[in-house]
């Protein structure tokens, strides 16, 4: 758990995947661990009366694309940590990227980079390739997090009104505060911006007073796991309902083993929250999972299947490579 880290030298050893999301490590030898070594001295840790997370962490270490250890060291440091009804909450700033960590995985759910280049690497990505393919109107995040997938999207389609679904409004302030979300919130010289609305889209109510979308993109998780309800039929049935015609949904259906004892490589029919999506769309979804190094993620999207070629010739450089690999799921 986060709260149980004791006060003395931790190391942060990297940045993995599981079940298709990124997650930050610990462990306490800067030697047995070498993908991120990042040395992490912690003054002091306890949760304080008003629950929020009393540790003040100095981290340095390695970028995971240098091959230098002591030379090319770079300071990380927790900018915030707090619990929440829904959340363990930790911001964590670098020289180059802040993250935002959730619950006792430690599994990164937001990511936003400081200077030029804005790609986080891994399936945020992909829904910045959405707006291309979708009839003009409103885009919605369900999962809205600290925002990465509302920063690219607004970076690459600045005339964009994006509506951002949250649960958790402690997250919210402590992504306005510290992942540059307050800014997105404000109109740009292109009119564009993000609306964020705090509640469960899962529920009635919701349902109720939520609006139609262009396209939906759904990256709901809890615990470093796909919710549930998106393995039910009756919740995409639901969704479906707040597209505007010819509308589409992109989702972030986590991941799968990839073999089964037999050696067989598993595909796409063994991804819960994909089977269920197929009947709720028949005929009309694809997929595509993301490559090792961005977290092998499956992705579904709704609506026939797209022309590639235009759809590619639509996006920047690297969405223009892998909106090529989209499938039928046939």
């Amino acid at each position: 758990m986060l709260h149980s880290v004791p006060a003395h030298k931790s190391v942060i050893s990297g940045f993995g995947r599981s079940n298709g999301q990124i997650s930050l490590f610990e462990s306490w030898s800067t030697k047995s661990q070498t993908r991120f070594p990042i040395r992490c001295s912690i003054t002091s840790s306890g949760w304080s009366g008003r629950g929020g997370f009393k540790r003040r962490v100095v981290v340095q270490g390695t970028h995971p694309n240098s091959d230098q250890e002591e030379e090319d060291q770079e300071e990380f440091r927790v900018m915030t940590a707090a619990r929440s009804q829904y959340n363990d909450i930790v911001i964590v700033d670098t020289g180059r990227s802040r993250f935002l960590l959730l619950d006792s995985t430690h599994n990164v759910h937001s990511m936003v980079n400081k200077g030029e280049d804005k790609w986080s690497g891994s399936y945020w990505d992909e829904f910045a390739s959405l707006p291309a393919i979708v009839p003009e109107g409103p885009i919605a995040i369900f999962g809205l997090g600290g925002g990465t997938a509302a920063h690219l999207m607004l970076h690459l389609w600045p005339w964009l009104q994006i509506e951002g679904w949250e649960i958790d409004e402690v997250l919210i302030d402590k992504a306005r505060e510290y992942m540059g979300l307050s800014d997105l919130e404000k109109p740009n010289r292109a009119g564009g911006m993000l609306i964020v609305h705090i509640g469960d889209v899962l529920s009635p109510v919701v349902k109720d007073d939520g609006g139609y979308y262009s396209g939906i993109a759904v990256d709901l998780f809890t615990g470093g796991r796909v919710l549930p309800q998106l393995q039910e039929v009756e919740t995409w049935v639901e969704f479906k309902e707040r597209l505007m015609p010819s509308g589409r949904i992109m989702v972030n259906c986590g991941g799968i083993d990839d073999t089964d004892p037999t050696g067989i490589t598993r595909k796409w029919e063994l991804n819960s929250t994909i089977k269920a999506m197929l009947s709720a769309f028949p005929g009309e979804l694809s997929w595509r999972r993301t490559a090792q190094a961005e977290g092998e993620n499956y992705l579904a999207l709704t609506g026939p299947s797209p022309d590639l070629d235009l759809w590619s010739s639509r996006v920047p450089g690297r969405l223009s490579r892998n909106v090529r690999e989209w499938r039928p799921c046939i």
